[in-house]
């Protein structure tokens, strides 16, 4: 990335001032609504607080205008350098593409009208890709990231009204039980320590008859050889040595996989080769709509996440489906497509509930590191 570009997607440090607790945030130890502690008196901004306070006395700090639930980011910390670094890389007000809005409305089911002036939990926010088309198709928004991209998703949406952010862990959401008309997790569950059980904890979001939309690598995940060598190096490695490390890799081939693709007749087959034996990334062929800088960019940030995400989980349809059949969800839809597998499905009843307490998830799979 050049230095412009970083300058064009530094963090601004100001607070918007337009964050208020949503009905649906609970303290996860007393499950009680919060009230601000400390800031400016009578406000009913969270920006202007110090902390966010349950009846029972438990106390989360507001830095930097997001509540921060969890004391590190962990094992997210690798994208939570890369949201910041290219928080507005993927957006398609930034792109000028409707990349991320396609995605999102086939993951919904087609339409965009199933979340307007619904509540939408967004499990894993990141920057804010789609965070943005929600909020601008009308939904009221809680979004939560383990990772310190919350503090991208913030510096592009915090100024949204009906908009709430923080930093969270996806399996101990500070929420209610059941109180979302829609939970949406993209681009995550593959990348949690355990994917059962987050599609669990997601599924006790959602009211009952209410929208449940994930995604997830599927087994046939391109994993070439370099990928997963380079992969399983660069994790023993501290997060910046790794980072300029995949970097530089990216840096370094890109301009051959460039060249090969606008060398298009009598380069097939080399382009072929290129992308078993190369670990970049790149998006010629996929989004050739992008603008030169941005095919850089999007390089430089999925070569990253690809070579330095700590969970690479492998699921197809029918394990998606059977974990979301276990759950007593209702109305599940499974197919191939995206990033691998996609899935929607409506909250269980209280009946279907009960039918299933009896039953614990608990499925088998078989070892699926990428």
């Amino acid at each position: 990335m050049s230095p412009g570009n970083a300058a064009r997607q530094a963090l601004p440090v100001r607070l918007y001032g337009t964050v208020r607790i949503p009905p649906e945030l609970r303290c996860v130890v007393h499950g009680e609504p919060f009230a601000l502690q400390g800031g400016f008196a009578n406000s009913q901004e969270v920006e202007h607080a110090t902390a966010l306070s349950c009846p029972s006395g438990c106390s989360v700090p507001v830095v930097r205008g997001i509540p921060r639930f969890v004391p590190s980011e962990g094992y997210t910390a690798a994208f939570g350098w890369q949201w910041k670094r290219f928080r507005r890389s993927q957006l398609d007000s930034y792109s000028g593409t409707t990349i991320s809005r396609d995605r999102l409305t086939r993951c919904l089911g087609g339409s965009l009208d199933v979340v307007r002036g619904k509540a939408v939990l967004e499990a894993g926010c990141g920057a804010g890709r789609f965070t943005e088309i929600l909020l601008d198709a009308g939904a009221r928004v809680l979004a939560a990231d383990l990772s310190s991209a919350v503090e991208a998703n913030y510096a592009n949406r915090g100024s949204a009204r009906g908009y709430f952010i923080c930093q969270a862990d996806v399996c101990d959401l500070p929420v209610a039980p059941r109180s979302f008309d829609v939970v949406l997790c993209l681009g995550v569950v593959q990348h949690t320590p355990d994917p059962e059980k987050t599609i669990a904890a997601l599924a006790g979001y959602v009211k009952p008859g209410g929208l449940i939309a994930i995604d997830h690598y599927a087994r046939d995940y391109p994993a070439t050889w370099s990928r997963r060598a380079i992969r399983a190096l660069l994790l023993r490695l501290r997060h910046d040595q790794a980072r300029q490390i995949a970097l530089g890799i990216t840096r370094t081939l890109l301009p051959i996989h460039r060249a090969l693709w606008h060398r298009r007749r009598g380069f097939g087959r080399l382009r072929r080769y290129l992308g078993r034996l190369s670990p970049v990334v790149d998006y010629y062929d996929a989004y050739p709509e992008l603008r030169p800088e941005l095919l850089v960019e999007w390089a430089l940030l999925d070569t990253h996440d690809t070579l330095t995400d700590q969970y690479k989980h492998l699921r197809n349809p029918d394990e998606i489906r059977a974990t979301l059949d276990a759950l007593g969800l209702s109305n599940v839809e499974v197919c191939a497509a995206g990033n691998g597998v996609e899935a929607r499905a409506r909250g269980a009843t209280d009946e279907a509930r009960r039918d299933n307490g009896d039953s614990p998830l608990a499925l088998t799979h078989v070892t699926d590191a990428a």
